[in-house]
């Protein structure tokens, strides 16, 4: 095991795409226990098509896809996020409109211009070889930012997660919360498309906090061990994905999907 590390190591684009790996699967953990409690389990898809639309445009323009994605990403979280349960489009409903809608003009995009090339496929179903020193850079202070900012607003996020009527009862600013909450998932996602890819990224924010869930009944210790779930799935995922020539986001969905399998049966015996 060590032996294979060392090698993995001696690549300069696996060492990128662990730094990445490590700090993009911490932010995704930390933020999808709010999501999954909040019902917004599939946000990260709906976003994830988002960004693949921006990025497909931002290439038709020769603009950097990060930048044109990034703002978008965030403003349709903002809309996601802010839809009341007494709105005339449920918020499930609004995820699945804003799927479908953002991913035909994504196609669409491409098809009258560039057509389907290396970069988009490696935003559609993730690559490790598309990690570049600026993107590395750019995501690093992203994710650092993404983290200090949960660490600051845990209180507040934890109370407008569990019950927002009485946050907001007490004073919390329950919509600037929310905003919170939505802006770093927005970039999470984003960083997570490298990686994971468009079909995959859910799954890094879903699948860590259901796991955690299963065997842990507080929130911080739930989003502290949807961490390092997140952290070794990614580990192990990548690991497989070298040794097997595989792809990185389908391996660490598949270890994630074990790893739920496993919690769960411990429940069931702990029960």
């Amino acid at each position: 095991m060590i032996d294979v590390l060392v090698k993995m190591l001696s690549y300069p684009f696996l060492v990128r795409a662990l730094i990445v790996g490590i700090m993009v699967s911490l932010c995704a953990s930390l933020l999808g226990a709010s999501l999954v409690l909040k019902r917004y389990s599939m946000i990260g898809d709906g976003l994830s098509h988002v960004g693949f639309a921006a990025l497909a445009v931002a290439y038709a323009m020769n603009l950097a896809p990060l930048s044109v994605s990034i703002p978008v990403c965030v403003i349709a979280a903002f809309f996601l996020l802010q839809i009341k349960e007494s709105s005339r489009i449920k918020g499930d409903a609004a995820t699945a409109l804003l799927c479908s809608g953002a991913l035909a003009i994504g196609v669409m995009t491409i098809s009258l211009t560039t057509g389907m090339n290396t970069d988009v496929c490696n935003y559609m179903f993730g690559s490790i070889l598309a990690m570049s020193q600026s993107d590395v850079i750019l995501s690093a202070w992203l994710c650092i930012a993404v983290l200090i900012l949960y660490i600051l607003f845990y209180h507040r996020i934890f109370g407008v997660t569990f019950d927002e009527n009485f946050a907001q009862a007490t004073g919390t600013r329950t919509q600037f919360y929310n905003m919170v909450i939505a802006f770093l998932t927005a970039i999470t996602v984003v960083l997570g498309m490298r990686m994971m890819g468009t079909l995959l990224i859910s799954s890094l924010i879903v699948f860590p906090a259901l796991t955690a869930m299963r065997v842990c009944r507080q929130f911080l210790t739930t989003i502290l061990l949807s961490a390092v779930l997140a952290v070794l799935s990614f580990l192990i995922g990548i690991t497989i994905s070298y040794l097997k020539s595989v792809p990185t986001g389908a391996c660490i969905v598949v270890v994630d999907i074990l790893l739920f399998l496993l919690f769960a049966g411990a429940e069931k015996v702990r029960n």
